[in-house]
């Protein structure tokens, strides 16, 4: 037994024998290569062997698909790949790694807090803290970056260490701490790891960065409450949110992104742009759309109207309400009943019905409303359908995050040998939408069951297989970036989910496509083969843009509030100099009207300078300036938002050029 310091105290560990250092282990790089080492080599041996440079820049390894230490000795047989900033791996670890950092900042300004978790998130990172006397406010951020500033340059490793259950809890009841010893109370001797940097010392899975002078950029961004465990009956905690970079320049680059992300917030503009509001009288979470945003939306469904058309979907329209028996049947009310609102009672007794929460259930009793044959198939239904889902008031966000919403909805019913070429022929669909609305850098993911909780999921091995195995084999085919994620998958089938970055480079989860083999079976959906026998449809759901609010919501921070010509709401302004021209702009704006090109008429009684800079602000795409130059030779002055002058046109004239600038938008 060999003494090991841990923290501020001393513990008895055991090691395992010493292992033979002569026995060769094999590393499978990413490319293919094959590599041998000597046992005991670690993932950051390896990015030495092959360059000074890129060790520099390992922040962790993926190994056999687990992200682990970079310092930890590899197994015989290691598929690895080394995790830098570039890698999602990498910044997670960096900031858990950085997680740790504030809390040994915190720790050292703050004497006898208490430590509860701390991990990654999307965006960095926050731990949840017990500070007992204490009180941190927005201005005690700067002393804390201060202090994780001074002890990162320290450079000290974070070192792993296994310990038993017996130590971990003595170490922490010293401490005082009961949120590490609840933590502790669920876990298993051979499962509990310390990682210690400098004078701090947490119980962690891991795992972290070399050491903690990788972290040289930092900004605390703010403080919140939250509950022990999420449990709103237990002690709460101060939630403190930071984030970091391995450059001071891509911490300022963040910074600015954020505050253009201000600027673009939907709800900001969607005031401005007077597109939707909301009201506590109808209620949290329900949007109105004003007429602007409703004139949008109308677009918006009419642009996907004209895709389906032309690949064969047919219109349907269910109620806002259903049966409970109908979700009963296909299984949403088992999986969400808790998180819908609740039954609606009729003066009937035991008749109960639900808010829609989703529409499929209804375009199963359409699809067995007649009897079907082989030649019907594929049926493509396709609905802009409401629905209503309970969200917990504080998790409602402006269109992103709402109570009713409207999807884009399709469920196509096919036989066995169609489904792949129907999946591709959607793809194709959600690719053409991507592109004409300039959603240009995305991914897709295939959203698989999790093999670890079979329960979540309703249906047989042998469907889900088939279902899965149409999912990868329809992507290759299309040579789509896709990568999968475990655990993804709708508790009735397998997905494939498409993730959009937008303008300032967020990640979106718009557009879905699902393959279920298991609606249809509980549902007894049938139709006549041409061996004259009974069989069972396939159905897949699909939504391209996924909810409308959300769409919308996204769309307009994407474009910052200047949507593509096509489907903006006012096309053009018409500026008279003065109002002896203002019969002139009417003339214009009629004739422009009557080719469904959408404007008005500017007629303030102010200056046409002023007139230009306030439709800029509006971001107008065109103003058309009329004086008597141009009634006399029936024309208009062009000026195009954020280019300036374009010169004078007839009517004719500029009339074909703003529909070839929408054809070129559309095609």
């Amino acid at each position: 037994m060999s003494p090991v310091l841990i923290g501020r105290g001393f513990f008895c560990i055991s090691f395992a024998p010493t292992i033979n250092q002569f026995v060769m282990i094999e590393v499978i790089l990413p490319d293919g290569t094959k590599k041998s080492y000597e046992n005991g080599t670690t993932a950051m041996d390896v990015a030495m062997s092959i360059s000074e440079g890129l060790a520099r820049n390992v922040l962790a390894a993926e190994v056999n698909g687990e992200v682990i230490d970079s310092m930890r000795p590899l197994p015989e047989k290691s598929e690895l790949k080394l995790l830098t900033w570039n890698d999602d791996g990498g910044k997670s670890t960096m900031w858990h790694s950085s997680a740790h950092l504030m809390a040994e900042a915190i720790e050292a300004l703050y004497p006898g807090t208490k430590l509860a978790i701390g991990p990654p998130i999307e965006n960095g990172f926050y731990y949840d803290i017990d500070l007992g006397e204490h009180h941190i406010t927005d201005e005690d951020l700067p002393a804390i970056e201060k202090k994780m500033k001074e002890l990162a340059s320290q450079k000290n490793e974070y070192i792993r260490q296994e310990i038993s259950k017996a130590d971990a809890i003595k170490y922490f009841e010293d401490k005082g701490d009961e949120y590490k010893l609840e933590l502790i109370d669920g876990l298993n001797d051979g499962e509990i790891t310390f990682y210690t940097q400098g004078n701090f010392t947490d119980l962690c899975r891991g795992p972290h960065i070399p050491h903690t002078g990788y972290i040289k950029a930092i900004k605390l961004m703010s403080i919140a409450g939250a509950y022990w465990r999420g449990d709103e009956n237990r002690q709460q905690l101060t939630r403190i949110y930071g984030i970091t970079f391995p450059k001071q320049k891509e911490l300022t680059e963040y910074l600015e992104m954020l505050e253009e992300a201000k600027k673009r917030d939907h709800r900001k503009l969607g005031k401005e742009l007077g597109l939707f509001t909301f009201s506590q009288k109808v209620g949290m979470g329900l949007p109105l759309w004003l007429p602007a945003g409703a004139e949008l939306r109308e677009r918006l469904e009419n642009f996907l109207k004209r895709v389906q058309r032309k690949a064969g979907y047919v219109p349907v329209i269910s109620p806002h309400i259903g049966g409970k028996e109908l979700y009963e049947t296909s299984g949403h009310y088992a999986k969400y009943g808790q998180d819908s609102f609740q039954p609606i009672n009729t003066p009937h007794e035991g008749e109960e019905f639900l808010l829609k929460p989703m529409n499929c259930p209804h375009h199963c009793e359409i699809y067995k409303s007649s009897p079907r044959s082989y030649r019907d198939l594929p049926l493509r239904f396709a609905e802009f359908g409401t629905v209503y889902r309970y969200e917990q008031s504080g998790e409602l966000h402006g269109l992103t995050r709402v109570r009713g919403f409207t999807q884009d909805d399709a469920h196509l019913f096919c036989t066995p040998d169609q489904v792949k070429d129907e999946f591709k022929n959607v793809i194709d669909i959600v690719l053409y939408i991507f592109k004409t609305l300039k959603f240009e850098n995305f991914k897709a993911q295939i959203s698989l069951r999790d093999p670890e909780d079979p329960d979540k999921y309703i249906g047989t091995e042998e469907n889900w297989e088939k279902a899965e195995k149409a999912i990868v084999e329809a992507v290759e085919e299309k040579g789509l970036e896709t990568y999968i994620e475990y655990g993804e998958a709708a508790f009735y089938g397998p997905k494939l989910d498409f993730m959009v970055r937008d303008a300032l480079n967020r990640e979106w989860q718009l557009g879905t496509i699902q393959v279920d083999y298991n609606l249809p079976d509980r549902f007894e959906l049938e139709y006549i083969g041409a061996d004259n026998e009974r069989h069972r449809p396939v159905m897949i759901h699909r939504a391209p843009f996924g909810s409308m609010e959300r769409f919308v919501a996204v769309l307009i921070e994407h474009c910052g509030g200047r949507f593509p010509l096509w489907l903006t709401t006012n096309q053009f302004a018409i500026l008279p100099v003065s109002e002896k021209y203002n019969d002139y702009a009417q003339k214009v704006l009629n004739y422009l009207k009557n080719y469904d090109i959408r404007g008005f008429v500017d007629d303030r009684n102010e200056k046409v300078g002023k007139k230009i800079r306030d439709n800029e602000v509006d971001k107008i795409p065109f103003m058309l300036i009329v004086g008597e130059k141009e009634e006399t030779k029936e024309e208009v002055s062009v000026r195009k938002h954020g280019e300036g002058d374009l010169g004078a046109m007839s009517l004719e004239n500029f009339r074909q050029h703003i529909s070839l600038e929408i054809e070129k938008e559309l095609n």
